[in-house]
């Protein structure tokens, strides 16, 4: 396996999955907000959510669900700033994946990546970690 990297590359293409694949993880979690709320603990990510309540109509009061899950469509996520937050981090993130694993294949196949092109998807994950820091956030 001849490589098209330099060992600087090499570095850069192992921390570059490292760190897609840790933001990838932290896009899937629902703790991105930890609290409270009825006496529960609650969390909640851009379209996870973890102890939520619900209006129980047969007793006219608020319950809380205890269990983890998506919401039930795009539109059911809380506000339009979350929406915005979840395709943007989800374009972060898959950005972030699609450099890495270039960058990871350039490993192994020489003349994958040249200087130029190291160039540009240095700056496509830039642009990547940009989208998938989490700017929109409901205050």
């Amino acid at each position: 396996m001849a490589s098209s990297l330099t060992c600087a590359g090499v570095v850069w293409a192992f921390l570059s999955f490292l760190c897609a694949a840790a933001s990838c993880v932290g896009f899937f979690m629902p703790y991105w907000l930890l609290g409270s709320q009825l006496e529960k603990s609650v969390s909640f990510g851009t379209f996870r959510r973890c102890s939520y309540p619900v209006r129980d109509e047969t007793r006219q009061t608020t319950v809380m669900v205890e269990q983890c899950g998506r919401y039930a469509s795009f539109q059911a996520i809380p506000s339009a700033e979350w929406r915005i937050c979840t395709v943007v981090t989800g374009l972060g993130c898959g950005l972030l994946l699609l450099v890495a694993l270039t960058a990871l294949m350039g490993c192994c196949v020489s003349e994958l990546i040249s200087r130029t092109v190291g160039r540009v998807a240095g700056g496509i994950q830039f642009l990547g970690g940009k989208c998938s820091c989490g700017e929109g956030l409901p205050e």
